[in-house]
């Protein structure tokens, strides 16, 4: 508020880097911090999170300029925002409207040499699935949106070939 960082907020900054496992944890409030309170404003706004065109049916949103990703159902939220990697900047996640094409639960990137569990193709080679590296970190992925193991999990419960994928904003960082 003042201007001036305190040891005490740097405690504090420091105590929210090791719940959401930033690294460096060192109390200053970085881009990667940056995008863990990104993803916290999305989560606590619930139904009244903005950025995604209300539309019938399934709707996948991903918002680039916060690196989150939620589901609505005709503009009600059914699947919380949790945080997503996007494209780096020399492999950009293409922004606009898709449509889940070809869902792989067990996928290997011929291209890339790894693993993208619980891939969900919605434009060209680009795909919602599982990373294995920390999600805070960069660069970005080479296209894909990345998400933590688990959420791609149940996103992939969640979600049936011909839902709409809404993506939009520009990655910042990395």
């Amino acid at each position: 508020m003042d201007g001036k960082q305190s040891a005490r907020d740097c405690a504090t900054i420091q105590k929210f880097q090791r719940k959401h496992e930033i690294s460096p944890d060192q109390g200053y409030a970085g881009l990667y911090t940056y995008r863990a309170v990104m993803w916290e404003q999305a989560l606590a706004a619930g139904d009244a999170i903005k950025g995604c065109p209300d539309r019938s049916g399934i709707v996948v949103c991903i918002d680039m300029n916060r690196q989150v990703l939620w589901v609505e159902d005709a503009g009600k939220v059914i699947f919380r925002p949790v945080p997503a990697r996007t494209g780096a900047p020399d492999y950009p996640t293409r922004s606009g409207w898709h449509e889940i094409y070809s869902r792989k639960k067990e996928f290997w990137s011929t291209l890339y040499d790894g693993p993208m569990p619980f891939a969900q193709f919605f434009d060209g080679g680009q795909a919602l699935h599982a990373s294995y590296r920390n999600i805070w970190e960069d660069p970005g992925s080479h296209g894909c949106v990345n998400l933590r193991y688990d959420e791609a999990k149940a996103l992939w419960n969640g979600l049936a070939l011909g839902d709409s994928v809404y993506v939009w904003g520009r990655r910042t960082g990395g």
